[in-house]
């Protein structure tokens, strides 16, 4: 247990990194970071800080394509801690 929580800590920092990196260089007209790379990434747990991070940085909270994946990943975690917490106790 205490594995899984010291790794969604490291990946969701990642992930906010990534995110906040793809939105500085969208406000600076750069290379942007792949929707598939960050979407690996909320994927993989990195899902918690993305979600947050949407709507207080305003990134891509516009678009709803990324939004409804992003929200699917996000529904799919949930379920996943579910089963393992009625699984563990």
């Amino acid at each position: 247990m205490k594995f899984a929580i010291t790794y969604l800590i490291i990946i969701n920092i990642i992930a906010s990194i990534l995110f906040c990196a793809d939105k500085r260089r969208a406000t600076r007209g750069k290379r942007r970071i792949p929707e598939s790379i960050l979407h690996l990434f909320e994927l993989v747990g990195g899902i918690f800080s993305v979600i947050l991070l949407m709507f207080i940085i305003r990134h891509k909270n516009q678009k709803m394509s990324y939004k409804l994946i992003s929200f699917i990943i996000l529904a799919l975690w949930i379920f996943f801690i579910a089963v393992a917490i009625y699984n563990y106790y």
